[in-house]
């Protein structure tokens, strides 16, 4: 039936090229968007245009930050700049930050190292993390998924880090095994971050 629908049969074509959307959800997604309002509508296409105009990630940790300002940890003098807590992507991030107990700098990789994707260390920012490792940091705080993925892209950059003079934490194992740091609960990740050890 789609294919007697040449409209409908782009935007599904479109739809499948997010990640994370799952199939069974596309139709959903895809019928809500056709039955809003005009103007809601307007609105949402105008705030995504205006985030991919506006938004662009930190030179030096890579979160995502507005073209004009300058980054909301890199730029702010009371984070604790001797301690840089290195995340995944962006939702690790906003997890850690929920917690309200940790007040260090961030460094975003893009995702992790996973050959089956084709995603190698180059594809990532593992150098430019080695390159602003310098006399004024004195921890870095691998906060990956506990994934095969996640756990061979922390033992990569603990190679990398290799003759450097700080100290190298990971996340304490109360986080479950496999799971996303971006479903976990505040206490859980509060717990996992001040329980932090030696990787």
């Amino acid at each position: 039936m789609i294919h007697q629908l040449p409209t409908l049969q782009g935007v599904v074509k479109q739809l499948q090229q997010v990640p994370f959307l799952a199939s069974k959800n596309l139709y959903r997604v895809l019928s809500h968007f056709l039955e809003m309002e005009p103007a809601k509508l307007d609105a949402f296409c105008a705030a995504l245009q205006a985030a991919k105009q506006k938004l662009i990630p930190c030179k030096q940790c890579f979160v995502w930050q507005e073209r004009d300002q300058t980054c909301l940890f890199c730029g702010n003098s009371k984070r604790d700049q001797r301690v840089i807590c290195v995340v995944e992507s962006w939702q690790e991030l906003l997890a850690i930050e929920r917690t309200e107990g940790y007040k260090g700098l961030y460094h975003v990789l893009g995702g992790t190292i996973c050959p089956l994707d084709g995603i190698g260390p180059e594809d990532l920012t593992i150098m430019p993390l080695v390159a602003r490792i310098d006399d004024t940091v004195q921890e870095v705080i691998l906060a990956m998924n506990q994934t095969p993925e996640g756990e061979a892209t922390s033992a990569f950059i603990v190679q990398k880090l290799v003759g450097k003079q700080i100290k190298i934490s990971c996340l304490a194992k109360g986080v479950p095994v496999g799971s996303s740091l971006e479903f976990i609960d505040r206490l859980t990740m509060f717990k996992a971050l001040s329980d932090r050890r030696p990787f």
